[in-house]
């Protein structure tokens, strides 16, 4: 996460006072950066860069800066200002110049403490939006059948987040398995809660040795499956193949629900997680508690795990995960990047019922009034929980 500061000063104004003011102003960002002073020639190459107008009179100055105007094209233009030296009156006459050329800006301007948060969560934000831009996703068969609403504009996800999705047809993850020679055998150190399940493992560890040797080849970092194919073709489950991927880094989505893998895809870039994928099993509008439900989850999210066979088939190796209680965040973004959801609360535990997915997660929302877009305008079925807080990232990214 890396910070640059640039600066524009008026040749009017004394230089060892506007050093002074300089000083004392930036040494109220408590926060690493880079001071790169006039010359903007590499512009651009930080994951947060700033302008800091020194002085008035620095319009024009702006004006010329090729740079500014062709980084601009696609990233907002962030200028710092202080109280003194007509700093404020020139950042403003400069965001003007930009919103007329419909070009994002933001002035940021206030107290130490203000600066310095400020900062912090713009450069965060554009961090993740340099992680996730120019990564390529791969969908792994079609959709799911049931997955009617939950469709993707490629032109828009390409332009809006970078993400590139290639389609490729699930045999290739069939024929991969098929080639894989011998049993692997991992059940030392497995807690399982239906034995069952036991004899199942050395296929899903087959599958998930398939489907990552599938992404490399395709050199993609994230990709969706197809996984009920899976049921028929090679009488097992995708689920420990996905908790494992996403331990180890990559996007892992089921059912092939894209806009799904989109949310995990950012979920990663802003915390570090892909994220839970699961579904609203019991929503009570009331307390605001929600109940979500799936058969994997990423094995770095939980403190410890048990496995079982997958819900809905009975056969295969379904994931009974049980997370740290505490800070969440529910998060789903739109096939076309036109909308999101965005909600926090708390973890209040993990619970085991038969009749339901494997990892099942009560949540308890902060706004139980949020529960009201889950029955009125939701953004399909699968909804995303990354552990912590990011509300105010993730809008700001989507911005």
């Amino acid at each position: 996460m890396g910070i640059a500061i640039y600066t524009l000063t008026s040749p009017l104004h004394n230089e060892l006072s506007v050093k002074s003011l300089t000083d004392d102003f930036l040494s109220k960002i408590n926060l690493p950066f880079t001071f790169k002073g006039e010359d903007f020639s590499d512009y651009g190459k930080e994951d947060l860069n700033l302008i800091f107008v020194r002085t008035g009179g620095t319009e024009n100055i702006f004006k010329q800066k090729e740079e500014i105007i062709l980084y601009s094209a696609k990233h907002p233009v962030y200028l710092l200002a202080s109280d003194t030296s007509n700093s404020l009156p020139a950042s403003l006459e400069i965001l003007s110049y930009l919103v007329q050329r419909g070009i994002k800006g933001e002035i940021i301007h206030g107290t130490s403490e203000l600066l310095t948060s400020k900062i912090d969560k713009l450069s965060r934000i554009q961090s993740a939006a340099n992680n996730i831009a120019h990564c390529r996703a791969v969908v792994i068969g079609k959709p799911s059948d049931w997955l009617i609403s939950s469709g993707v504009n490629r032109e828009i996800v390409k332009e809006r987040l970078g993400v590139e999705i290639e389609e490729i047809t699930i045999s290739e993850v069939e024929e991969a398995y098929r080639k894989i020679e011998g049993e692997p055998c991992l059940t030392a150190g497995c807690d399982f809660s239906n034995k069952e399940a036991e004899k199942y493992l050395p296929g899903a560890v087959k599958i998930y040795q398939a489907i990552k040797s599938v992404i490399k080849e395709h050199n993609a970092e994230a990709f969706t499956i197809r996984c009920f194919d899976l049921l028929s073709s090679l009488k097992n489950t995708g689920c420990w193949a996905l908790a494992k991927l996403n331990s180890e880094g990559i996007v892992a989505g089921c059912e092939g629900d894209i806009p799904a893998m989109l949310s995990m895809i950012i979920s990663r870039a802003v915390s570090g997680v892909s994220g839970f994928q699961a579904n609203p099993a019991r929503i009570d509008s009331e307390s605001g508690e929600i109940l979500f439900a799936h058969c994997t989850v990423p094995l770095n999210m939980v403190k410890r795990y048990q496995l079982d066979t997958h819900f809905e088939s009975g056969i295969g190796v379904g994931i009974r995960g049980f997370m740290e209680e505490g800070d969440v965040t529910l998060f789903k973004v739109a096939g076309d990047i036109s909308r999101c959801f965005v909600s926090e609360g708390k973890l209040l535990c993990c619970q085991s019922e038969p009749n339901l997915c494997r990892t099942q997660m009560l949540i308890k929302l902060d706004n139980r009034e949020d529960c009201n877009y889950f029955f009125r305008e939701p953004i399909g079925n699968h909804h995303i929980i990354i552990p912590g807080r990011y509300k105010e990232i993730l809008e700001g990214l989507l911005r």
